[in-house]
């Protein structure tokens, strides 16, 4: 059987081989916990204090900042919730966050600014949407479902100006190997981190707390993570997410430069033989404001879950069509609709994202599946033929 043409990296990536190398003998040898006192203990600590060394020498800040986590997710929450727990106020995202962060926001009755059409926030209603009662604003670095980079040092100074006791948290998880974090979360008093978007396992994440914030923990008992985070940490998880972080920068020039060419040809050659198709937060073109690994286009008269199936099934292509964060349900996408796009066109949407370990050969089956299952899926649609 052939090989799969992996092309959904934004929702999860292969590890990579430097990775699991550091993992087994953590696991097979390294297993102390770092909170004893014996031989295994210890040298579990020593490993747990390297790897916070090595994962702000890519992102930056201090070891101290390093709060490891179980994923995004929980990072996202502890800082929207943590900081609501110790300040109170307000807190306001943009409306194309990841749910990790629009859902807790919404929850403590938070506000939700507008994006334009490429996804970017509008400063102007970010303004209007700060005052004294605001305590956080969360404004993700890269999104996960089109890609868009968020300028958050112009963010940074709105906030500054309109609500100076602010804490600024941005989710960087999706930007790992496309960005310099380290540069473009400068700004953020809390940054998170999600080892599986680089090519670290599942499960493992980092809120980096800068500035001396303080949070309302929402885990309590052992006092971990300076007590921010109890919980006996996952030695092998933190020294794999270093590791994914560390490569991710030494490969992150070349996988840009490759990616964009694939990324430009892929899309240019799909909405030119696809009349109506759209490609999501570009305009006109332009794609300076999108990572180069993530590409969203939205097809006419196309089922996004019939098209998932026939590139899976014809063509062994395996993308997505939006987050693939609810338990692999495809849902409407807030993403697309806060950028404007028509519900029944969002309904065609396709994300094609790559990574570390993609090949030429995977843009090429999705170029040719698109292609071929996107017009049977529409003349289906149209006249009732089979698809």
């Amino acid at each position: 059987m052939s090989v799969w043409h992996y092309l959904d990296h934004a929702a999860s990536t292969p590890a990579r081989p430097e990775v699991i190398a550091a993992l087994v003998p953590l696991l097979t040898e390294g297993y102390g916990n770092p909170s004893g006192a014996h031989a295994l203990a210890r040298a579990a600590r020593v490993a747990l204090d390297a790897a916070r060394a090595e994962l702000v020498a890519v992102v930056g800040g201090a070891p101290g900042d390093v709060v490891f986590t179980s994923g995004g997710t929980e990072a996202d929450n502890l800082a929207v919730q943590g900081v609501l727990g110790t300040r109170g106020g307000v807190a306001v995202c943009s409306a194309i966050e990841h749910h990790a962060v629009l859902d807790p926001v919404r929850a403590a009755g938070g506000r939700v600014v507008p994006v334009d059409e490429r996804g970017v926030i509008d400063l102007n209603a970010l303004a209007d949407a700060l005052d004294s009662s605001v305590t956080l604003v969360s404004v993700m670095l890269v999104n996960n479902e089109v890609g868009t980079i968020q300028p958050l040092a112009e963010v940074a100074e709105v906030v500054r100006a309109r609500a100076p006791g602010a804490v600024l948290h941005t989710d960087a998880a999706q930007a790992l190997c496309w960005l310099d974090v380290r540069a473009h979360a400068e700004a953020a008093d809390l940054v998170t981190i999600a080892a599986h978007k680089c090519g670290g396992p599942k499960g493992t994440g980092a809120l980096l707390v800068r500035g001396g914030v303080v949070l309302e923990p929402m885990l309590r008992g052992g006092g971990q993570e300076r007590d921010r985070r109890s919980g006996t940490q996952d030695v092998a998880g933190a020294v794999a997410l270093a590791v994914a972080a560390r490569a991710s920068a030494a490969d992150r020039e070349a996988l840009v430069a490759r990616a964009t060419i694939w990324r430009d040809g892929l899309v240019d050659t799909i909405l030119a033989a696809i009349p109506g198709a759209v490609e999501s937060a570009a305009v006109d073109g332009e794609r300076s404001h999108l990572v180069a690994g993530i590409a969203n286009l939205c097809l006419p008269a196309v089922d996004s879950e019939a098209l998932l199936y026939l590139l899976e099934h014809d063509h062994r292509v395996l993308a997505s069509a939006a987050s693939s964060c609810a338990s692999g349900a495809q849902e409407p996408s807030h993403v697309l609709a806060a950028l404007g796009l028509d519900r029944s066109l969002a309904g065609g949407s396709l994300r094609l994202s790559m990574g570390w370990s993609t090949r030429e050969a995977d843009v090429a089956a999705a170029t040719v599946g698109v292609l071929e299952a996107a017009p049977r899926l529409a003349a289906h649609a149209r006249d009732g033929a089979p698809a």
